[in-house]
C-alpha cells in the first residue's frame, strides 16, 4: 500500500525512506570518522613528545636538587655561628619554593584551561551541519 505511493521523481515512499536511512548512516559515520582522526592526531603528537618530556624532567629534577643544596649551603654560611642555621636555611628555601610553586601552578592551570582538548574541527562541522539541516527543514516545510 505505502509502496504504491510515488513521489514526483518516480520513487516510492519506501525508496525515499531507504535513501534517507543510508544518507543519515553515511553522515553519522563520516562525522565519527572525523572525530576519531582528529583525536588520533592529537594523541600521536602527545605520545611523540612524552619521552622527551620525561627525560627532560629527570634532568631538571637532578639540577633542582643540586641548586637546592647550594642555596641551603649558602644560607648556612651566611648564618655561621647560629645553632639553628641549618633549620633556618631549609625553612627559608621551603617557603621560597612554596611561593614559586604556587605561582607556577596557577600559571599552569591558566594555560591548561586555555588549551582545550575539544575536537574543534569536528564541533565546527557539526554546527555547520545543524545550520544546513535547519535550512533544509525550513525549505521543505515551505
Amino acid at each position: 500500500m505505502i509502496n504504491d505511493v510515488h513521489t514526483t521523481n518516480g520513487k516510492s515512499i519506501a525508496d525515499v525512506l531507504h535513501d534517507c536511512k543510508n544518507e543519515f548512516s553515511t553522515f553519522v559515520s563520516t562525522r565519527l570518522q572525523l572525530l576519531q582522526e582528529e583525536m588520533s592526531q592529537k594523541a600521536t603528537a602527545f605520545k611523540a613528545a612524552l619521552p622527551s618530556i620525561i627525560i627532560g624532567l629527570v634532568f631538571l629534577l637532578t639540577a633542582w636538587f643540586a641548586l637546592t643544596g647550594a642555596i641551603v649551603a649558602a644560607i648556612v654560611v651566611l648564618l655561621a655561628g647560629n645553632p639553628w642555621a641549618l633549620a633556618i636555611a631549609f625553612g627559608a628555601v621551603a617557603v621560597l619554593y612554596g611561593i614559586l610553586g604556587l605561582i607556577l601552578a596557577m600559571m599552569g592551570k591558566k594555560a591548561i584551561t586555555k588549551a582545550s582538548l575539544k575536537p574543534e574541527k569536528t564541533i565546527r562541522v557539526l554546527q555547520e551541519d545543524k545550520v544546513w539541516l535547519q535550512t533544509e527543514a525550513s525549505r521543505i516545510q515551505a
